[in-house]
């Protein structure tokens, strides 16, 4: 009775051995099925990860101000360019509060009150504005813009480089200005080009050779179409166009060759700016 008894007991337990080893086998296979998204999840999410921050590196790129490429300039020494001054800047930095700001007479007409000063004089919009006409003209895609200066009512004295982008709101390009007179100069992202830079004066250090520098003002006495005013110029002449960038008042220069109007009304900058690169832009044959 012994001897079966002990044999029953022998094949229960193999029963047992091969079920639990079923079991065990489904278990694993179980882990493993768990564990293999785990795996591709912990994979992707890096990878996510490393999306998002790009994605978050090219939105912080586009806060900064970066150079934009332009149509490709005609290499021919026979075709000159053209150069704008941009005269009698309202851009001046004071501490407001705790902080530095760029005065403009909408934010800060009572702090300029108190300082006893006009608030009517603090135009930097202006400045904006005539840089937008002069940078998004056919003159300057075309390649045949060669330079900006703007020189403050303080006397300072920058350089804008003709592909740069410019910010299309006042406030940002407040905040890039603010910068520029701290900095003394503005770079690109990525191959660190200083796109706009504090420069020494006077600006006719910066003229090209055989250039003619031309003024305008409504005051003037010679009142001409601007047209026929740069078909008369010669194609060898570099031209150099000195408009004012204040709200009132005129530009008073001592390097100017010749004084204008062309117009018999008051123009704002960005209006006398798109009046001359229109005239350029036919003179040159830019469509």
């Amino acid at each position: 009775m012994v001897r079966p008894y002990a044999i029953k007991v022998k094949k229960r337990k193999n029963r047992d051995e091969k079920y639990d080893k079923e079991e065990q086998e489904r278990a694993e296979q179980v882990e493993v099925e768990e564990e293999e998204p785990a795996k591709r999840a912990s994979i992707e999410k890096p990878t996510m990860e490393v999306e998002g921050k790009e994605e978050e590196e090219g939105k912080a790129g586009t806060d900064e101000l970066v150079g934009i490429p332009v149509v490709p300039s005609d290499k021919r020494t026979n075709k000159n360019g053209v150069i704008f001054v941009l005269e009698k800047a309202s851009l001046e930095v004071a501490k407001v509060g705790k902080s530095f700001q760029l005065l403009n007479s909408d934010d800060h007409a009572n702090f300029l009150l108190k300082n006893n000063k006009n608030p009517a004089d603090y135009r930097p919009d202006i400045t904006h504005q005539a840089l937008l006409s002069i940078l998004d003209s056919p003159v300057n895609k075309a390649g045949r813009l060669q330079a900006v200066y703007v020189r403050t009512e303080k006397g300072v004295l920058f350089e804008v480089k003709p592909h740069v982008r410019i910010p299309r709101t006042y406030k940002r390009f407040s905040g890039i200005t603010l910068q520029l007179l701290q900095k003394l100069n503005i770079t690109a992202v990525g191959n660190r080009e200083k796109l706009l830079r504090v420069i020494k004066n006077p600006v006719t250090n910066y003229f090209l050779v055989n250039s003619r520098k031309i003024g305008f003002s409504y005051s003037s006495e010679k009142l001409v179409k601007m047209r026929k005013y740069v078909d008369a110029v010669g194609d060898d002449v570099n031209l150099v166009f000195v408009v004012g960038a204040m709200a009132h008042g005129k530009i008073e220069t001592d390097y100017a060759d010749d004084f204008i109007a062309i117009s018999g009304y008051p123009l704002s900058a960005a209006m006398c700016i798109a009046r001359i690169t229109e005239a350029l832009a036919d003179k040159w044959n830019i469509l």
